[in-house]
């Protein structure tokens, strides 16, 4: 049981990795996409594409997770792995802003489902002092897909290779991989502590514990910030700093989520270490991360007006190594306030709440960055929003849900 428990992270690690490339690609090749399809127009207008994809996301989010705590999370995997890159490889086809639009948006309902359920099939096998680094190696395949779409305007660039062909391949590894994973992959023995009930009762129980609100606006609001990396930085760096589309891709993605692997595991062994001692392990862990966010937020919106590439890319790994220390103890900060047949449920809903942000904070950095408000102004506002979310996973009261948590 212990074997496979680490067998099941393994299974999950490409998966990971694929649902965070897809994503990133799109940032990375912002300029070739937009060169293509000229009727996008507008940063406004590419601010709703990645909009599309997050508000889809977030609506169907819960009904994901719901689903992934009723039936086989097993299942919900391997089919929303093969859907969304069946999706992948459609949206290599696309011709016009309208169809971009809408394959960004059943992007969204594919990929929906599957954060949910791996996550809280992860915590069902980790069940003692190995949740956090379980979850964090989980994160470490989203960061190396992060790190690899950063490099894809590289292929954008390429005369042989162009954007195109960097949805089809990955669409087409994706539908590979679903058949093994399938296959592979096995549920965790079922726990004695019921059924999530009907959804409504399902979604009642959550939002009538105080500390699962809490954590909501904790996993929310510094959500904002991190989208606005990913999705924009890449542009920011190569129109602040004029450098190629290329090198604006990597510079922009794969020192912070370099980091941000590093922090994934240092954090979840101080998370695990810190649980010996107080309930309160991972909660403090997590705050420290997100101190680190804030600070560095600030720093990155600065940065161009010292004229020097390398202090963006050094505020970019700050925000990382904080993003590793929050993004690895979510999950098992969530197994402290709700019991196990409501994780996939309870995380889908706070993503419910944290891609509608993102889709926001997108739509919104396009508008201001077209009304030319100062870069640093734009970023001192999420930073802002960071800060305060401290308070919020500092206020939580955890509790002992399952014999080893």
């Amino acid at each position: 049981m212990k074997a496979y428990a680490w067998v099941v992270v393994a299974l999950l690690v490409p998966v990971a990795l694929l649902n965070y490339l897809d994503r990133q690609m799109l940032a990375a090749m912002k300029f070739s996409l937009m060169t293509d399809i000229p009727d996008i127009g507008s940063e406004a207008n590419w601010g709703k594409v990645l909009a599309y994809f997050k508000w889809t996301y977030a609506f169907l989010s819960p009904i994901g997770g719901y689903l992934a705590d009723r039936l086989s999370r097993r299942h919900v995997i391997a089919v929303s792995l093969a859907a969304w890159s069946a999706v992948t490889w459609a949206t290599g086809q696309v011709q016009s802003y309208d169809q971009l639009l809408w394959t960004r948006a059943v992007m969204g309902v594919s990929e929906a489902i599957y954060i949910p359920a791996a996550l809280a099939l992860i915590a069902d096998y980790h069940r003692g002092g190995t949740r956090s680094r379980a979850v964090g190696f989980h994160q470490m395949g989203i960061y190396a897909g992060v790190i690899i779409g950063g490099f894809s305007g590289y292929a954008a660039d390429h005369p042989q290779l162009g954007w195109r062909w960097m949805f089809e391949a990955c669409g087409w590894i994706g539908m590979l991989y679903a058949l093994p994973l399938f296959l592979l992959l096995r549920n965790a023995p079922a726990s004695d502590q019921g059924s999530p009930g009907a959804p409504v009762a399902a979604l009642r129980e959550l939002l009538s514990n105080r500390s699962y609100l809490l954590l909501i606006g904790y996993f929310a609001v510094p959500a904002m910030a991190g989208w606005i990396v990913r999705d924009w930085m890449p542009a920011v760096l190569k129109t602040e700093f004029g450098i190629g589309q290329g090198r604006a891709g990597v510079s922009a993605t794969v020192y912070w989520m370099l980091a941000s692997v590093v922090a994934a595991f240092v954090g979840g062994w101080l998370a695990d270490r810190w649980m010996q001692r107080t309930s309160r392990g991972r909660i403090y862990t997590s705050a420290i991360g997100m101190c680190m966010v804030a600070v560095a937020m600030m720093g990155v919106g600065y940065s161009p007006r010292t004229g020097m590439l390398e202090v963006a890319i050094a505020f970019l790994m700050l925000f990382g190594f904080g993003w590793g220390f929050y993004d690895c103890n979510s999950m098992p900060i969530l197994c402290q306030v709700a019991r196990p047949q409501l994780r996939s449920t309870g995380y889908g809903t706070m993503n419910l709440v944290s891609m509608s942000l993102g889709g926001v904070a997108d739509w919104a950095f396009g508008s201001l960055r077209d009304f030319g408000v100062p870069l640093l102004a734009i970023f001192a506002i999420f930073s802002s929003a960071a800060f305060l979310s401290i308070l919020c996973v500092l206020l939580i009261r955890p509790a002992q849900l399952d014999a080893t948590s």
